[in-house]
This record gives structure tokens, sequence and C-alpha cells, in this order.
């Protein structure tokens, strides 16, 4: 792991594969952790150099105050763009995960020069805040049960690791996965502030940021390669987001994972990849 410095910001970054080969940019959710090490391996393996990111103020990329970003949306996208020219790359093939398939989708319709692929898990055409009315919302029930509970005190790495366990069967997700992810996302987190664990740990920072103007209407001017995948079980974007961005981007595929909720589960690496490698 080591910083490049892009678009006038430092950002944290992880390499697996040859440097020879065609880089995949892969955007954390908001760190990069949100993309399993074996899918990475698996991705590298194929002939691909992989990289993989943290977006502002979570991991090892800057952190200044996660409660009032100064950058929107179209930043964390020319983040992304810059950062294949700073990698001595001309092109990338783009994921995102989450909200950082918010800011892949941005990216490849702000920089379509920069970007011959896309990639999008667990995401949605919107941003954060009130959905439009024909996709399905946050499932409120699911969602209610998770933070009803008292949040942990985020300075306390074990209770931090024990929350992420207990929401991410609600979520569909494995719980022994998610605990070992929020302890490797507390250790890498940069800072004693509770603010900037929380950040870390929840992607907070990305319902304070300005995502004006809309970018749904303008998805049908995608003409790259595009994998869309999503979980069945996704109670936070539920799985008709992922449905209609296939449907709306016009050279889409869907790979829809019966068994996956929220997050990408490193026991479906071989077949993320195989169709990662397939575009």
């Amino acid at each position: 792991m080591t910083t490049v410095r892009a678009n006038g910001v430092d950002i944290g970054i992880e390499s697996f594969g040859r440097v020879s080969d065609p880089l995949v940019l892969l955007a954390g959710g908001t760190t990069m952790l949100s993309w399993p090490d074996a899918l990475c391996e698996r991705v590298a393996a194929g002939g691909r150099r992989v990289v993989r990111y943290d977006l502002r103020d979570s991991g090892a990329s800057v952190t200044l105050d996660p409660e009032n970003p100064r950058y929107d949306l179209r930043d964390l996208a020319a983040d992304a763009a810059a950062l294949v020219g700073a990698l001595g790359a001309g092109t990338a093939h783009l994921g995102g995960v989450g909200v950082g398939g918010m800011v892949a989708q941005v990216a490849a319709l702000d920089h379509p020069a920069v970007f011959t692929a896309l990639t999008l898990v667990s995401t949605r055409p919107v941003a954060p805040g009130p959905v439009d009315a024909d996709l399905p919302d946050h499932d409120s029930a699911v969602l209610g049960a998770v933070f009803s509970r008292p949040l942990p005190d985020w300075t306390d790495r074990a209770a931090v690791a024990a929350f992420a366990t207990e929401s991410a069967a609600m979520m569909g997700d494995d719980p022994e996965q998610a605990r070992e992810t929020a302890a490797r996302i507390w250790d890498r987190t940069p800072s004693n502030d509770p603010a900037v664990h929380q950040a870390n740990q929840l992607a907070m920072v990305f319902s304070r940021l300005d995502c004006a103007p809309r970018w749904r209407e303008r998805l049908g001017e995608l003409t790259l390669p595009t994998l869309v995948i999503h979980g069945r079980a996704d109670p936070f974007f539920p799985v008709g987001n992922g449905e209609a961005l296939a449907a709306e981007i016009p050279t889409a595929r869907l790979l829809i994972l019966d068994d996956m909720g929220t997050a990408l589960r490193p026991t479906a690496s071989d077949r993320i990849a195989a169709a990662v490698l397939a575009l």
C-alpha cells in the first residue's frame, strides 16, 4: 500500500499484478477494502494490473473533515480520472462499489476518453437522498433494525468489529467477513477522532456531499462495456436499482448473485473475476 498524488490530493492505493498489464481501477465504497483481496488477486492473475483505492476522507487517502467535506461528487470523479494518469496508464477499466459506484458512473460520463470499461456493484443511478419513484428505496425495516441499536464507541476496535458483525446478518452479508473487514478498516484509519472512524466504517461523508447535477438521464450516453453486479438479498440498495442501471446503460450486462447482500463475498471471486475479465 502507498499513496499517490492525483488531482491535488493524496490517495491511498494498493496494487496487484504486473505494472505492464492493462489497468483495472477499483474505487472504494468508501474504503478500498470494499473490494475483497481474493477478487483483486483473481483479476490480477487474469492479466490485469489491479489498483484499489480509498475515496477522500477514508482509509489512507487525505482526511480533513468528513463532517464538512469541501469537495463534491464531481471532484471524486475527477480524482479517478487523474489517478489513471498518475499511475502511468492512459486508460482504465473502472469499478465502483456502493457510493464508489456512483463515483464510477459520473467519472465514465465526465471523462469518456479515460475509461474503457465499467463495473458497478451494489449501487444505484441516483445520489444519496430521496430516491426516484420507480426505484426501490432502502428496506426501512432492515435499516431500522440495524440503526436502532446504540452506535459503538468508534475508538474501540473490538466494539466496532462487534457492531459490524451484528449488522452483517441483517444486511445479507457474512458476519465473519464483516468483522474482519471492520477491524482492518479500523486499523487503517489515520486518526483517533470518532467522527473519522465513523466516516470510514459507515461512509457517512458521502451523505454530506453535493452530488448535483443528476446523472441518471445521461446513462444512455455510455457506450463502454459495462458489468452491473447486484445481490438479490441487498436491503440497502435493493436489486431493482441494479436492474434499472443495466436497463438504462445500453451496453450493460447484469449479473445478479442470489446469495449476496450488500457486500461482495470472497467466495464469489472466481465468478465475478471471470465476468470482469470478459469485458
